[in-house]
């Protein structure tokens, strides 16, 4: 399994930005998808933004003009620009990871993964 270790999380005005960081790392062969989740309290964990490892995006309505996701392949690293943030964006926010890796226990398999989260507060 891949493990993931993501930063840039912190307190923000409404109107700032922030600038999100998830790093991969192991024996990985190729990494497919990789995104960015966030879960509120009291709700359900939703998707943000994902990244195909050919550059294919998708975006949550409620982000699109303000997020940008964008990846580094050679690092294994994806990135999550927020901008225009509004209170509403407060949340856990959690890498994913769709990769092919090798560990001693399983061998080579494709997993998920999940960072540990880093929180996202926006303050009115």
């Amino acid at each position: 399994q891949v493990q993931l270790v993501e930063s840039g999380g912190g307190l923000v005005q409404a109107g700032g930005s922030l600038r999100l960081s998830c790093a991969a790392s192991g024996i990985i062969f190729s990494i497919n998808d990789m995104g960015w989740y966030r879960q509120a309290p009291g709700k359900q964990r939703e998707l943000v933004a994902a990244m195909s490892s050919g550059g294919r995006t998708t975006y949550a309505d409620s982000v699109k003009g303000r997020f940008t996701i964008s990846r580094d392949n050679a690092k294994n690293t994806v990135y999550l620009q927020m901008n225009s943030l509004k209170p509403e964006d407060t949340a856990v926010y959690y890498c994913n990871a769709d990769a092919d890796s090798y560990n001693v226990k399983a061998g080579r398999t494709r997993s998920q993964s999940w960072g540990q989260g880093t929180q996202v507060t926006v303050s009115s």
